[in-house]
């Protein structure tokens, strides 16, 4: 395995000048260059981004990363069938950050390693595309903001929504006043969840590098449940439901209210009070984000088939002069007196997302990203936010500045320590 230091790979390339200007403003990109893609993580949600990535003809996928070696060797055979080249296969992503032919990076690994692979790819001159959330932590992510912003680079986060064309029918129809003044909007999440049930702690097995896997999270024990899917609903590994649907749906009903910055305070009252198992998140939530003149509320049930306004999930915003219905695929505006007034329907956005952000690479034009790491590191934040008030059983006042919290308690979940190996870098 390699085993060079994140820390020391940083001091060597300043010491080996390896801050060139290509690695640190993007290269120029001729008409017929493509531009070479990394895929770390690409077993489930990261395969089918891999192939969105690979079914663009100015894209390449040079490198796979995964640390199950059944998975990579897969994945190799599968990209190589589909575009006639083989990707060079590894387990360890920090033998790719020296690589000066690797234009960027695709992360879809487990929520506890997406700032992390943000940070070190971005200071190592990689654009990156990475999949919600944006971190696991408050702190992760205003660190990969400011790696993108050192080192200009281009980071979008896989709110794939940002790019459907029915989304920004809605944020446009908004923008055109028709709604009046707009106040309030909710988001939700509505369904039934299966319960969680670990399987007894054991070795790791043959193929699998499971202390890259375990990465920044504490040491801890071989479990084939956690590893294998059930990370999503304990603290150390995820964000819960909230950073795993919800970011969707809160990050589109704020788009369409206007809502760019973060918010002044968050209020949630909610718990783990249906499933009786192993997860730790809660499966019942519901929290309410203060703007000035705003807020948007959010509700999750994890353990109730009903549906509200007919969609499992989705988002509604009010106005003074009527309301708009959006899910994952659709969009609808009513008057005041309930009357359907327009509608519009697109795909959930993933291959225009992805177009979206090979075109950032190309042109440099940061503003051009549809959902670049700040904003995706707002709407993860409040996802954040509304888990750490669910945990301390508060109402928090949010600084902006400072993203922290008005409370001590709630403080001590803005970040964590990083386990050895795996620190945060310094980015200031």
């Amino acid at each position: 395995m390699f085993r060079t230091t994140r820390r020391g790979f940083f001091q060597q390339s300043s010491a080996l000048g390896l801050g060139l200007t290509a690695a640190l403003h993007g290269r120029a990109f001729a008409a017929n260059d493509k531009i070479s893609v990394a895929c770390i993580g690409v077993r489930g949600r990261g395969n089918s981004v891999m192939r969105s990535f690979a079914a663009e003809l100015d894209c390449e996928i040079t490198h796979i990363c995964d640390v199950r070696e059944t998975v990579r060797q897969q994945r190799g055979a599968e990209i190589k069938q589909k575009t006639g080249h083989m990707p060079k296969l590894v387990n360890d992503y920090r033998i790719l950050l020296n690589d000066k032919s690797i234009d960027a990076f695709m992360v879809a690994t487990p929520d506890h390693w997406h700032a992390l692979l943000t940070i070190d790819g971005c200071l190592a001159g990689k654009d990156v595309y990475v999949e919600k959330p944006a971190s696991h932590n408050i702190l992760e992510g205003k660190m990969a903001v400011a790696a993108a912003r050192k080192r200009d680079r281009m980071v979008q986060m896989g709110t794939q929504i940002r790019s459907a064309p029915f989304l920004q029918e809605a944020v446009d129809y908004v923008k055109s006043g028709a709604l009046g003044k707009v106040i309030h909007g909710k988001a939700w999440e509505t369904s039934r969840n299966g319960a969680v049930h670990l399987a007894p702690d054991s070795e790791p097995p043959t193929g699998l590098d499971y202390e890259i896997w375990q990465g920044p999270s504490p040491e801890r024990r071989y479990n084939s449940s956690i590893v294998g899917g059930a990370w999503r609903w304990l603290f150390d590994y995820g964000t819960g439901d909230l950073g795993n649907d919800g970011v969707h749906r809160i990050d589109y009903c704020r788009h369409v209210m206007g809502l760019e910055e973060m918010p002044q305070a968050i209020c949630c009252s909610g718990g783990k009070f249906f499933f009786e198992d192993d997860q730790q998140w809660p499966d019942t939530m519901f929290i309410n984000y203060e703007f000035p003149g705003k807020v948007l509320q959010y509700e999750m049930r994890l353990w109730s088939k009903p549906k509200l306004f007919g969609a499992g999930e989705g988002a509604v915003v009010h106005g003074e002069n009527g309301w708009v219905l959006l899910t994952n695929t659709s969009w609808k505006a009513y008057d005041a007196d309930g009357k359907l007034v327009k509608q519009g329907s697109s795909d959930v956005g993933q291959q225009a997302h992805i177009r979206n952000f090979l075109d950032a690479v190309r042109s440099r034009k940061r503003e051009s990203l549809n959902q670049e790491i700040y904003s995706g590191h707002v709407s993860t934040s409040m996802c954040h936010a509304g888990n750490i008030s669910c945990r301390t059983g508060k109402k928090l006042r949010f600084d902006a500045q400072t993203e922290t919290f008005d409370d001590k308690e709630a403080n001590q979940y803005v970040g964590r320590e990083h386990r050895k190996g795996f620190e945060l870098p310094d980015v200031s």
